[in-house]
């Protein structure tokens, strides 16, 4: 290829094209120009302000299942409310403050909904105080703040579909199957629980189409069912969508080549576990006590310990709530939220972020 010469223009007459040429001209000009220091973003310029937090109120609350409860929650003043897509979630801040991810589970696209969220949520025990909380304090009439709905687990709407939640994990799934059901896909939903009784919204979605649900309770068939066997539901080609707790998403995981399915999205109810992180320390402020980190648990963790009134929520790297900043050391970030401008400023989101092996991170904390 000659590069030399330039080619004949469009009619294939031996001279450059006058269009191209101009065109030619007018980018050697103006590409170098927008490196120029006027139309580079000044880095000392402020972010823009955060969206305004939602002003929510509780109108209505009812069980769903055994220790679950499903809130509806609106604008004080009966406005409608921002839209959302199947698989999105609210942040709300809740009444001691503390912030917590809910799945929406209403149908955006049903216009008495436009009003209103729906969320349930099952009281855990064991948990850190969020569940309980809403179970004992949201009430109808009570206000609350929430950040507008994001979406990490979209739906894409492929032609053959298979869901499989595990207990409260159908909150996220329950709109994206209404969805599936509305545009005629090929979907079908595995609902798994400990018993009948623990499954929420199981009238709702026989309703929907009782050949195409299918409840696996526990008690019923000896245990939780394999990776294989909830696979087995699947189309030939079959996106699936699960949300489960973590051994369900595990045996999906692997089991997942040797099935009919062709793709896997998914949702944890929390974080991940730690498989490849190595043993490091945090030091609570510049002369404050050193707390070890194992290679198997997370920094917060080990820091809510020592700090139980440290903010979290996701504990997967995409909130922000337990954001620390920096002081000394250097830091392995594995979240999904921070600029590498905030990190550079010291932003730390300590649920999923590490150090190497014997390094020691410093924490204004």
């Amino acid at each position: 290829m000659d590069l030399s010469t330039p080619p004949p223009d469009l009619y294939g007459r031996p001279r450059a094209d006058t269009f191209f040429r101009f065109l030619t001209a007018f980018g050697d000009r103006y590409t170098p120009a927008l490196g120029s220091p006027l139309l580079r973003r000044n880095p000392r310029r402020p972010y823009s302000r955060p969206t305004e937090a939602l002003q929510l109120v509780v109108t209505a609350r009812r069980q769903v299942a055994a220790d679950v409860v499903e809130l509806t929650l609106a604008d004080p003043s009966g406005g409608p409310l921002p839209g959302w897509q199947p698989g999105a979630h609210l942040r709300l801040t809740l009444p001691s403050g503390r912030e917590r991810h809910y799945s929406l589970c209403g149908d955006p696209v049903d216009p008495a909904e436009r009003s209103g969220y729906r969320i349930a949520v099952r009281r855990l025990p064991d948990g850190g105080g969020g569940s309980a909380e809403v179970h004992d304090t949201l009430h109808p009439g009570t206000r609350l703040a929430a950040r507008r709905p994001r979406n990490g687990f979209a739906f894409c709407a492929e032609p053959a579909v298979l869901f499989l939640a595990g207990g409260i994990g159908i909150t996220p799934l329950l709109p994206m199957v209404r969805e599936a059901r509305r545009t005629g896909l090929d979907w079908h939903l595995v609902h798994t629980g400990r018993s009948a009784d623990t499954l929420p919204f199981a009238d709702e979605l026989r309703a929907l189409d009782p050949a195409r649900v299918h409840p696996r309770t526990d008690d019923e068939h000896g245990g939780p069912p394999t990776g294989a066997e909830l696979l087995a539901h699947a189309p030939r080609g079959a996106a699936v969508y699960c949300c489960g707790p973590a051994p369900m998403l595990t045996a999906v995981q692997r089991a997942l080549d040797a099935s009919p399915a062709a793709s896997l999205h998914f949702e944890r109810f929390g974080a991940a576990p730690v498989t490849d992180g190595e043993p490091f320390a945090v030091r609570l402020g510049a002369d404050g006590p050193e707390l070890p980190v194992p290679a198997d648990r997370s920094a917060l963790d080990v820091l809510r310990e020592a700090r139980p009134d440290l903010p979290y929520s996701c504990k997967q790297g995409f909130c922000g709530t337990c954001e620390v900043r920096l002081l000394a050391g250097t830091p392995d970030h594995r979240d999904r939220r921070l600029t590498s401008e905030r990190r550079a400023d010291g932003a730390l989101l300590p649920c999923v972020s590490r150090a190497a092996a014997g390094e020691t991170l410093v924490l204004d904390v």
